[in-house]
């Protein structure tokens, strides 16, 4: 028997709950089960995720094959770093150390990305301002011309430049034929055609 670790949706219409579940590959999704290990709810701010952790690694030591958007919760939790940490065979202690790192890692990492969150648009703006504004200031360093800017056309330039254009002779036109020109592609040329 495949056992399957999944989520099986509960809730009402249009505000889901899933249960973290093992169950039988080829039952249905809302079908029989093993053993409920944990509850996700996406709807609150952040999304709420709660599972067994030893039931969700004696699952996967007997070969339950996560799908993969348990996988990702498995990972949020760290219970996949857990038991990847165990398969290498490593001490409680060690184990216990790098899921502590893992978890300070995981901590000022949120702490970053809120923070980035919470500066409005006028703040960055600002930020860039004076970040542009001391790397002009800066000594020793030139400013740096701007490929992609247009260059400046004055009046006066723009009515010399109508006045050559006018002054300009044509450029001459050559009389080709269009026959030449496909008996070169075909092999032949019109001379041949005519005497032929």
């Amino acid at each position: 028997m495949a056992v399957k670790i999944r989520l099986r949706r509960m809730g009402k219409k249009k505000q889901p709950i899933y249960k973290v579940v093992a169950a039988d590959a080829r039952s249905p999704r809302d079908g029989k089960i093993l053993e409920a290990i944990g509850l996700y709810n996406p709807l609150t701010k952040p999304h709420t995720i709660n599972i067994d952790e030893n039931r969700a690694l004696y699952w996967l030591g007997v070969g339950a094959q996560p799908t993969d958007t348990v996988k990702s919760l498995l990972t949020q939790k760290g219970i996949w770093l857990k038991r990847e940490l165990m398969g290498r065979g490593l001490t409680e202690e060690q184990i216990e150390a790098e899921m502590n790192n893992w978890a300070k890692m995981r901590e000022a990492k949120l702490k970053s990305s809120s923070t980035k969150k919470k500066k409005s648009k006028k703040a960055i703006a600002k930020q860039s301002e004076a970040k542009k504004a001391d790397t002009d200031a800066a000594p020793g360093s030139e400013a740096k011309p701007d490929v992609y800017a247009k260059p400046e056309v004055k009046a006066d330039d723009v009515e010399s430049k109508k006045d050559e254009n006018v002054v300009a002779e044509k450029p001459e036109i050559k009389d080709n034929k269009s026959d030449e020109s496909t008996a070169e592609v075909k092999g032949t040329t019109s001379e041949e055609k005519t005497e032929g």
